[in-house]
């Protein structure tokens, strides 16, 4: 089997939230040899997405900060989106990174849908309330990006937390962290 390369991509707008504790937790428990990356969006920042596919020109190639997730995303086996709930939903800088999915599958030269194509897309986060329900429009926006993308859709691992450190008392979590990448 080829070596696996994790790209993930931090979406809170705290560092050191549950939701990367929760991911860095299930990530000791990736197979050995697989490579991994870590980026904070925050350290990223991304103009907001226009929409230029009927302008003069179209979507130029990416420059700056979405040029490097731009690689990183390409360079990944496994996408995993670690985002706190926030709202329901992804966190801002979350969903700006997924707009611009939309400007790098008409970019020319990038052929961003062929090389997204069997690659696995994951979920982690965290969410201060007791039914995971309310993480679902989060878990659908990731999923429907993925079949959308032809890619797997490897879940979503859920952990329950608001203080810093609070997801790491979630039991339950903790116990489906150490499963979640197998």
């Amino acid at each position: 089997m080829a070596t696996r390369s994790f790209l993930f991509l931090l979406g809170s707008s705290r560092a050191d939230g549950n939701t990367e504790a929760l991911a860095r937790l299930a990530a000791e428990q990736l197979p050995a040899g697989s490579r991994q990356r870590w980026l904070h969006l925050r350290d990223l920042p991304l103009p907001d997405f226009e929409d230029l596919r009927h302008a003069d020109g179209g979507h130029p190639a990416p420059e700056g900060p979405a040029a490097t997730l731009l690689e990183a995303t390409l360079a990944a086996t496994d996408v995993v989106i670690a985002s706190p709930l926030y709202w329901y939903a992804v966190s801002t800088s979350t969903k700006r990174y997924l707009d611009h999915w939309s400007g790098w599958l008409e970019a020319p030269g990038i052929d961003f849908e062929q090389r997204m194509a069997g690659k696995t897309l994951w979920g982690v986060t965290a969410l201060a309330d007791d039914d995971p329900a309310v993480a679902e429009p989060l878990a659908g926006t990731l999923r429907a990006s993925a079949q959308y993308l032809r890619m797997r859709w490897g879940g979503v691992l859920l952990g329950n937390g608001s203080k810093p450190g609070d997801v790491l008392s979630d039991s339950a979590a903790v116990s489906r962290a150490a499963a979640f990448f197998s």
